[in-house]
C-alpha cells in the first residue's frame, strides 16, 4: 500500500471528539445482542422491495452527520411549531430512506424495546446498505444517543454543495473535523445513486455565467447524453441521473475512474481530479479498488463519530420521527 494511503490511515483514526470515545462495537452486547443483525435483515427486506433504498440510506448518514452530528436529528417529522432539519431544501432525500430506518427501529423495538438509538440504526443501515451493494463491511461502534434539536434553518451553509470547488469542499468537510483526504473518499460514495438535473444543469448551459457554455473538463459525449436528459429550458429539478453511469448500484471504485475521463456528474465531483491537491488521491483510489474500500471504513467510522451525543446527553427515542421530550425542546439552548 502507498506511502500516501498509509498516512490517510493514520490521519482518519484519530476520533473527532470526546463523544466517541465512549462508543463500542460491543454497546449492546447484553441489553440487545442482535441488533446488527436486526437492522440487517430489515435494510435487506426493503432493498429488495426498491434499488433506491442503498444509496438514499448511505446519504441519509452523511446529511445527518453533517447538520447536529450524527444523531438522527435528519428523522424528526415537521410540526405546525418546526419546521424539521428533514425539510430542509438541501435534504431532498427519497422517502424509502426513512422508512428503512423506520423499519428497522420496529425490528429493534420488538426484540429490545427502549435500548437502541435511533442514531445507532442510522449508522448501521448506512454500513449495510454499502454492504448488500458490493462494499466492504465493517463493525460499527454504537453507543450514540438521539439529539434533542432538529430545525431546517439551521441545514443552510453545513453541506457540501453541488457546485463547490476544492477549497470550499476542503473548508466544508473541515468544519466537521474531516480532511480534505476524508472529503476525497468520502466523495466516493457517489459510486452509487442519482442526482437531479438542477444540481448540474448550469454545468451544461452556462458554465462560469456565460450562456451557451458546458464546462470544458467534462467528456463531450458525456455532455451530449446528459444535455439529451436535461434539456435547457427546463423548470424544476428535472431528471434523475447516476452519479457513476458505469455500475450505478454497484459500490464500487468505478467513481473515481470515471473522473479519470471526464465523467464526474457534479461540479464538486470532477474537481476532485481537475484540481492538483485532490487529484493524486483520485488516482490512487481509481488504480485499487481494495485501497478504496479500506479508506472508505476508515472514513466513514471517522464521519460516524461526527459530534455523538454519549452519557445522559439527548435520548432514546421511541419513535425515530418524533421526539419523547416537549416540543420546546427543538430550541437551542
Amino acid at each position: 500500500m502507498r506511502c500516501s494511503l498509509l498516512l490517510l490511515f493514520v490521519s482518519l483514526l484519530s476520533l473527532s471528539d470526546l463523544g466517541s470515545s465512549q462508543l463500542s462495537v460491543d454497546f449492546y452486547n447484553r441489553t440487545c445482542p442482535d441488533v446488527d443483525k436486526l437492522v440487517h435483515n430489515a435494510v435487506s427486506a426493503m432493498a429488495n422491495q426498491s434499488n433506491v433504498v442503498t444509496p438514499s440510506t448511505l446519504r441519509l448518514l452523511a446529511h445527518d452527520c453533517f447538520v447536529e452530528g450524527c444523531d438522527a436529528s435528519i428523522l424528526i417529522t415537521s410540526t405546525t411549531n418546526n419546521t424539521a432539519e428533514r425539510d430542509a431544501t438541501e435534504n431532498n432525500i427519497p422517502q424509502q430512506a426513512f422508512d428503512t430506518i423506520i423499519q428497522a427501529k420496529k425490528a429493534v423495538e420488538v426484540a429490545c424495546p427502549g435500548v437502541v438509538s435511533c442514531a445507532d440504526i442510522v449508522v448501521m443501515a448506512a454500513r449495510d446498505a454499502v454492504v448488500l451493494a458490493g462494499g466492504p463491511h465493517w463493525e460499527v461502534t454504537k453507543g450514540r444517543r438521539d439529539g434533542l434539536i432538529s430545525q431546517a434553518s439551521r441545514v443552510p451553509g453545513r453541506l457540501p454543495g453541488a457546485d463547490f470547488n476544492v477549497s470550499e469542499l476542503i473548508e466544508n468537510f473541515a468544519a466537521v473535523n474531516l480532511t480534505a483526504d476524508d472529503m476525497v473518499i468520502l466523495s466516493g460514495a457517489h459510486t452509487l445513486g442519482f442526482s437531479h438535473c438542477n444540481q448540474f444543469r448550469s454545468r451544461l448551459y452556462s458554465f462560469d455565467g456565460v450562456n451557451g457554455s458546458s464546462d470544458p473538463s467534462v467528456n463531450a459525449s458525456y455532455i451530449g447524453s446528459l444535455k439529451a436528459s436535461c434539456p435547457p429550458g427546463e423548470t424544476g429539478p428535472g431528471k434523475f441521473t447516476p452519479f457513476d453511469v458505469s455500475s450505478p448500484f454497484v459500490f464500487d471504485n468505478s467513481y473515481y475512474k470515471n473522473l479519470q475521463i471526464g465523467r464526474g456528474l457534479l461540479f464538486a465531483d470532477q474537481v476532485l481530479f481537475t484540481d492538483n491537491t485532490t487529484r493524486p488521491l483520485v488516482n490512487e483510489m481509481a488504480d485499487s479498488q481494495d485501497d478504496f474500500f479500506a479508506a472508505f471504513v476508515q472514513a466513514m467510522t471517522k464521519m460516524s463519530n461526527i459530534s455523538v451525543k454519549t452519557g445522559s446527553d439527548g435520548e432514546i427515542r421511541q419513535s425515530c420521527s418524533s421526539f419523547n421530550a416537549p416540543p420546546n425542546s427543538t430550541t437551542p439552548t
